[in-house]
């Protein structure tokens, strides 16, 4: 769930700024790029899917025409 590792993320950063502990700042950090990849990673594989989804439409249809 990139949103919730999003959120954690900038969680943690501001926990590490009002600590000033650049160690959780930089783990915060991380997360919330984790999240950011999580989520681009998702929206790659929709997208994936969707395009087989049409090509599988495609030869079908073809498959159709030309018994």
């Amino acid at each position: 769930m990139g949103w919730l590792d999003k959120l954690m993320g900038k969680g943690k950063q501001a926990a590490g700024d009002a600590t000033d502990s650049p160690s959780l700042r930089d783990e915060g950090r991380h997360q919330e790029t984790a999240g950011h990849a999580s989520d681009s990673a998702a929206s790659h594989e929709k997208q994936a899917s969707e395009m087989r989804d049409r090509a599988a439409e495609e030869r079908a249809k073809q498959e159709r025409a030309n018994p």
